[in-house]
């Protein structure tokens, strides 16, 4: 059998995206409310079960659960907060640092073309958690559109985010700070 299915199609299974489709993990509570917030628990969990890349004073960076490509990371604030106008002077400073090391980091790992970065803010501008700000850094490449998220509504991830965070982690402790 070449795998393919009855109607003639190959299947590619990603039953990990269910979690994400039913909310699992979300926070019920008001936005005010860090009482289970991921990027609020997170932190507590060593680097490996937590995702995370590397920490810092004020930020630390975590690989997305439920990444648009290999490389998806998020650069968050350790404090609970939800506005981009809320955070201090030093979280900014911190948050940039963190991002343009984040791109720096993952172009030396795997090659990244370009990037996208931004945060959303509020549930009605596509936050997933809408309580907890946190700055997305996108990897991309050339051509790495394809029919399956546009017809097919599924990424196709090369690398288990375990192996992709060890990857990230030992390249963002390697790659001298700029």
């Amino acid at each position: 059998m070449d795998g393919a299915g009855p109607d003639g199609l190959e299947r590619l299974w990603t039953p990990h995206r269910m979690a994400y489709i039913k909310g699992e993990n979300k926070p019920i509570g008001p936005a005010s409310d860090p009482k289970g917030c991921p990027f609020c628990e997170m932190p507590k969990r060593d680097d490996a079960d937590g995702l995370i890349v590397a920490r810092g004073g004020l930020v630390f960076c975590v690989l997305n659960l439920y990444p648009y490509s290999p490389g998806h990371l998020m650069v968050c604030p350790y404090r609970h907060v939800a506005d981009y106008t809320d955070v201090d002077d030093a979280e900014v400073a911190e948050i940039a640092a963190f991002t343009r090391r984040a791109m720096r980091v993952i172009r030396a790992a795997s090659g990244a073309h370009g990037f996208n970065i931004g945060m959303n803010q509020g549930a009605v501008a596509g936050a997933g958690i809408a309580g907890h700000l946190h700055q997305h850094v996108v990897p991309r490449w050339g051509g790495d559109s394809n029919f399956m998220p546009i017809i097919g509504r599924t990424r196709v991830l090369p690398q288990l985010l375990g192996d992709t965070r060890q990857l990230l982690a030992d390249t963002w402790n390697g790659l001298a700070a700029a």
